[in-house]
């Protein structure tokens, strides 16, 4: 059986994984990963807008992995719509890059959930296995931690390199193009940052409860000392 101490550490480290787990499939579910600012450059454009008057043709964007809304502002009110990112827009963005990281955060998720069985199990007994033991959980959490910051840097990439934002203002406008003026990451995006931020607490956590503190020897151990101790 594992000692008070390590016990402690696992139950924790346990409850950081699934605490992971809850942060990725919310930041998933929901839509705001990126929101913009959009300007109907063929409305601005066709009056010959100036500065004050870009203002009506300014509009709002929102997305995230799955989902997202836009309002258009292109001189006659704002126009609200709603789309899905599956199954026809993505074929008009980068749909391998988008398709590898919603995998990546599946993945994450399976390891991150690994990581917490085996976490339970380490605090409950000591594994016969190196894989199932201390060893076993710093490779899940690694792997955890990997591939969360593999969909994260792959987001920054596609919206940064790749125009993700811009490709989606402009899906099925036959009429009016749109350019992007502003785009910032939202608290879902954040949010997933911040899952991967666990798996390393938990790393730091296993490197702690392999440390073997020395022992304090209570009144009663002291007291127990007989003449032959001390002869020696």
């Amino acid at each position: 059986m594992p000692g008070c101490f390590k016990k402690t550490l696992f139950a924790l480290a346990s409850l950081i994984s699934f605490v992971s787990f809850i942060l990725i499939v919310v930041a998933m579910g929901t839509p705001k990963w990126m929101t913009g600012k959009i300007l109907c450059k063929t409305g601005a454009d066709l009056v010959n807008a100036t500065d004050p008057e870009l203002v009506k043709f300014i509009g709002e964007i929102y997305y995230g992995l799955f989902r997202g809304g836009k309002i258009r502002q292109c001189g006659l009110g704002g126009r609200r719509s709603k789309f899905t990112i599956f199954p026809h827009m993505v074929k008009k963005l980068n749909t391998g890059l988008h398709v590898m990281i919603i995998m990546f955060l599946c993945v994450a998720i399976f390891f991150s959930l690994v990581s917490f069985g085996f976490c339970i199990l380490n605090a409950i007994k000591v594994p016969y296995r190196a894989i199932k033991g201390p060893a076993g959980v710093c490779l899940w959490n690694f792997l955890a931690g990997g591939f969360i910051v593999l969909a994260v840097t792959s987001f920054m990439a596609a919206v940064k390199l790749h125009h993700l934002t811009e490709r989606i203002a402009n899906f099925r406008e036959n009429v009016f193009q749109f350019v992007i003026l502003e785009e910032r990451f939202e608290d879902c995006f954040w949010l997933c940052v911040a899952s991967a931020t666990a798996p390393a607490v938990n790393l730091l956590l296993i490197a702690i409860s392999g440390i073997h503190f020395p022992k304090i020897k209570t009144k009663t151990e002291e007291a127990n000392v007989t003449a032959e101790d001390i002869m020696y």
